[in-house]
């Protein structure tokens, strides 16, 4: 472009207010534009001289002013979902009118000919406004970022990405970078190498100029903006190796100025040039995001990366490093505590083959002039909220677990091919069985029946899969971390222990479980597979990172888990621990401890489900754990669904660690020692029907049980006439969230005031007795006894569901406040005695609602119980369903409901009232929220005939018309952990030697 005869053009380039990435990337980008003698605007928050540093010239004009938030951080590795959409919210949706009426006014000021953004959503809307074209470059657009965070934080946020994927819909295309997240808003796609910073010096220059010498390997240390936060160390870094540590400042990160650099660590100059750094270097430790990696890659400089929390380009990202093999994902813990040298030492042995153009920065460059001069990109036509309609679908999927995903968008098809392998099958694939069994020839089966089950199967393949990849006469050229992981812990020639867990669909009772009401329960198709193997530390196969922890008077137990289908959301596909961590002065460390323990890292505190089964056996049990442990992790069970992926989790890995250490563990107790799991180590308050479901249930049947604890009444046939499905909102539901949790206070609550008012009237009563007369020939005592018997129940009252419904409206109703503040509560009543919930002073709870729900609820399902034993009718099928509705509606009243689970349940009011259905006798009856509410998945009851189904599917198509998600339908019904037992195979030596 130098040299250009064409005209002076005038640019205006929007840079986000995210990350230092962007403002680099455009710098470079802008360094073009200028060169070929244009004028250029850059509308920034970052400083001056990140554009004027290396390009000065009359035609540059930098503004300061921003216009969006990006993502903000909670820490430098973590990204606040709640607090990002909110910021965003106040700067660029309260003031939206303002903003474009400012920036249309100053467009039109500049007289720009072409708008450039990297990547504001509201400067395509403003050169639209200005009649201005517009295009936009980058590797992500924010509609696709906080569609993921939407999804935690509420569907009544949806309208903030539908207004950004309008306002992207106005540009004409997008100039799209490598390592690209699906970006359906946009037109049309160009697809530019990788946008790099030229190198200024040599790296002997480099070198020379920080007297390092040619006998020492380089470490860079860099984390892009954000404070590290912990005092560097000698001891971190292997023997002969230097590391470089920048500033903390807008440009570069790593050390504050004043802090003391240990003898092999080297504080670079305030000004020196980050991508000269990383090219004389030969590891680089750091986050993954835009400008780290394609520097990185472009450069051949190992990177030894620390997952970032909740940001979503960042799989992506990662995905892209580890296909051109230059990355090594290092685990928080160590960064934290220092333990660098194994990370750093495998990264060095890496090979990055990255050969692709390095040189986006000019293609960029020349596709903004040409079309600034005219030319035309043909577009498709879609609105941006169609689109968009697909991104919150992939958005949500990339959280869930791998396998379990459907209705992938055709634009993500590429993409889709560029990540890894899955390894669990999809929704409706039903693997050829015979194709399966004959993967016994890889193993024998020592114990156990898989009984049939294709998922069973399929796992099995699935192991022996991974066996073969972690045999090197196999030329298998793309693995996965997990599947490298997984190869590396299991001795393959030693016995492994398979165990299985289904979720459950949640027919009636719900979160009145920890009220104590009966409940019914059918466990799902979909379930969770754990493989276990226990080895003696000194045969114990540890990972490289975790062989660098093991004392030096000798080996100690350690625990290695790997979770498939990690690489689609943000937990790390590993976790390892000393087990003597779970110790302290030789007793186990507090459930408190351990909580804290797993949640300082959240991109590994999934392993809370796994290991918390370990410590709740060492702390219930006394079970010492004296050998090595691998666990290899695989569910099906799709996550935030309200089917209890969870509980499966919990009970399968219990189960898996009960049978390879030879301890016979009943059912039910085994249930509530996963329980205690979730309660305790975990911090979800559940109560205890999921894991009793998972554990207890058998197929096509529903486990009644009453939850006080947990009494199992015994198992419920479906009648043959009879089906139950569950529907997927796509709304992400969390047992750990608020709502949830400030339901189950205010019922604690209420069960309070109850007892305080039976105590209050059984002390009146007690001082008011009198001489007994006989009225009637009736003793007024001995109606005066029978009252303050039941008063005196009621002031003991263990259970919420042990009040009667006519007891309730009768004596409480009128007392029980709507809501109540934590602090006038506990001013008047102290405690609401819930062990695993605690009261927010500060915090309002609803009362009346959440005390009323689980008494009537518990009502319901034993009227539901006994109508399922009731003669086949429709009477039958419609009682049976306004028992579901009127659950659906108290669940609302509670303020557990959500858009989602609401459009889905009248849907199936709306089959169920139609003419076509009424003239057929009916079909479906009736429909509910699941769980925990506030999301999730519904249940749908219905008759068992072809048309259902039919229906059923008129209800997806038409759900997604109206949501943009395709819902998973939950049908069919597979048995309990306790039922399936648990698998004992060891792989034949043939194929392991």
């Amino acid at each position: 472009m130098v040299g250009s005869e064409k005209k002076s053009i005038v640019f205006a380039y929007y840079v986000t207010g995210h990350g230092f990435g962007h403002a680099t990337r455009v710098a470079e980008v802008v360094r073009h534009l200028i060169q070929a003698g244009h004028e250029v605007h850059v509308v920034t928050g970052a400083p001056d001289y990140v554009y004027t540093t290396k390009t000065q010239s009359p035609g540059l004009f930098i503004r300061k002013v921003l216009l969006d938030c990006g993502a903000v951080q909670a820490d430098a590795l973590t990204v606040d979902r709640l607090a990002s959409l909110e910021k965003y919210i106040q700067t660029a949706v309260l003031t939206r009118d303002s903003i474009l009426a400012a920036e249309v006014e100053w467009l039109k000021s500049i007289k720009a000919d072409l708008v450039i953004s990297d990547v504001v959503p509201v400067a395509c809307r403003a050169a639209a406004d200005a009649g201005i074209r517009a295009i936009c470059c980058t590797n992500f657009s924010w509609d696709f970022i906080y569609a993921g965070y939407v999804m935690d934080a509420g569907y009544h946020n949806r309208s903030i990405i539908w207004q950004i994927a309008e306002d992207y819909s106005q540009c004409e295309f997008v100039i799209r970078l490598p390592g690209y997240c699906p970006m359906p808003a946009f037109r049309d796609v160009i697809d530019v190498p990788l946008v790099v910073r030229r190198l200024h010096n040599t790296r002997e220059k480099v070198r020379e100029d920080l007297g390092i010498l040619d006998s020492h390997k380089v470490l860079i240390y860099n984390f892009g903006g954000q404070p590290a936060g912990w005092k560097l160390k000698k001891e971190y870094l292997p023997e002969g190796w230097i590391c470089l540590v920048s500033y903390s400042n807008p440009l570069v990160c790593g050390a504050s100025e004043d802090q003391e650099m240990p003898s092999n660590f080297i504080k670079l100059p305030k000004d020196f040039y980050t991508p000269d750094a990383i090219a004389a270097s030969d590891v680089l430790l750091g986050k993954v995001g835009y400008g780290t990696t394609s520097e990185a890659l472009a450069y051949k400089v190992p990177l030894v990366f620390v997952r970032r929390d909740y940001f979503n380009e960042e799989p992506f990202l990662r995905n892209m490093i580890e296909h051109y093999q230059a990355g090594v994902e290092m685990i928080r813990r160590d960064l934290l505590s220092g333990c660098w040298a194994p990370y750093i030492e495998r990264a060095i042995t890496l090979k990055p083959c990255y050969d692709g153009g390095v040189n986006g920065g000019e293609v960029a460059a020349r596709i903004i002039q040409d079309t600034a001069m005219g030319k035309n990109h043909i577009s498709h036509g879609l609105s941006g909220a169609r689109r968009l309609g697909d991104a919150i679908v992939l958005g949500y999927q990339l959280q869930r677990i791998t396998g379990k995903d459907i209705a992938i968008p055709e634009w993500y098809s590429l993409a889709q091919s560029e990540l890894s392998s899955r390894t669990q099958f999809r929704n409706k694939e039903v693997p050829d069985r015979s194709s399966l069994t004959r993967q016994s020839d890889y193993f024998a089966i020592l114990h156990g029946d898989h009984q049939g089950l294709p998922d069973t199967l399929g796992f099995l393949k699935s192991l022996a899969e991974i066996e073969s990849s972690g045999n090197p006469q196999n030329n298998i050229k793309l693995q996965t971390r997990e599947h490298l992981a997984a190869a590396a812990m299991f001795s393959w020639e030693e016995k492994i222990f398979v165990s299985r867990a289904p979720g459950r669909l949640d027919v009636m009772g719900g979160i009145a479980d920890y009220s104590g009401s009966l409940v019914l329960q059918m466990p799902t198709r979909e379930s969770c597979h754990v493989a276990i193997q226990r080895n003696h530390p000194s045969k114990h196969k540890l990972w490289k990172h975790a062989q660098a922890r093991q004392p030096k008077e000798g080996p100690a137990a350690v625990l290695q888990i790997v979770s498939f289908g990690s690489e689609f959301g943000n937990r790390g596909p590993t976790f390892d621990m000393d087990l003597s961590d779970f110790m302290e002065d030789g007793r186990p460390i507090t459930y408190e401890k351990a909580y804290n323990y797993f949640a300082r890292d959240p991109a590994q505190k999934w392993a809370a489900y796994v290991a918390g089964t370990i410590l709740v056996l060492i702390t219930e049990l006394g079970i010492r754990f004296e050998d090595s442990i691998s666990i290899l992790v695989s569910s099906g069970v799709p996550e935030g669904k309200g089917v209890s992926s969870s509980a499966a989790i919990e009970v399968a890995s219990m189960t898996a660690v009960a049978a390879s250490h030879g301890l016979n563990l009943d059912p039910r107790h085994l249930a509530l020692l996963c329980q205690k799991v979730e309660n305790h180590i975990v911090g979800a308050p559940c109560g205890v029907m999921d894991q009793m479901a998972s554990a207890c249930g058998e197929a096509n049947k529903l486990l009644a049980m009453v939850c006080q604890p947990a009494e199992v009444l015994g198992l419920v046939d479906i009648p043959p006439t009879i089906r139950l499905w569950g529907i997927d909102s796509g709304i992400r539901h969390s047992v750990g969230s608020s709502d949830y949790k400030s339901v189950r206070v205010g019922a604690f609550m209420g069960r309070k005031i109850i007892k305080s008012s039976a105590s209050v009237e059984l002390h009146s009563s007690l001082s008011n007795i009198s001489t007994p007369q006989q009225i009637n020939g009736l003793n007024p005592d001995d109606a005066d006894a029978d009252g303050r018997n039941l008063l005196e129940t009621e002031a003991s009252l263990d259970y919420l569901c042990n009040l009667s419904a006519h007891r309730y409206e009768a004596s409480y109703a009128t007392r029980l406040p709507e809501s109540l503040s934590g602090r006038d509560f506990v001013e008047k009543y102290l405690d609401h005695d819930d062990s695993v919930t605690t009261i927010d002073k500060e915090c309002n709870y609803a009362v009346r609602a959440p005390t009323r729900h689980p008494i009537y609820e518990n009502f319901r399902v034993k009227a539901f119980k006994a109508l399922l034993s009731a003669a086949v009718s429709n009477y039958q099928l419609s009682a049976l369903g306004e028992l579901m509705y009127q659950c659906h509606y108290s669940y609302s009243a509670c303020g557990l409901g959500s858009n989602g689970t609401d459009r889905l349940v009248n849907l199936v009011q709306e089959m169920q009232h139609s003419k076509s259905s009424e003239s057929e006798g009916g079909t479906m009856f009736g429909a509910k929220i699941t769980g925990g509410g506030s999301g999730g998945t519904i249940c749908v009851i219905g008759r068992n005939c072809l048309r259902s189904n039919e229906q059923l599917i008129e209800i997806q198509q038409r759900y997604k018309a109206a949501t943009g998600f395709l819902p998973y339908v939950f049908e069919g019904s597979s048995p309990g952990a306790a039922k399936f037992g648990h698998l004992q195979i060891r792989f034949r030596p043939s194929l392991t030697e």
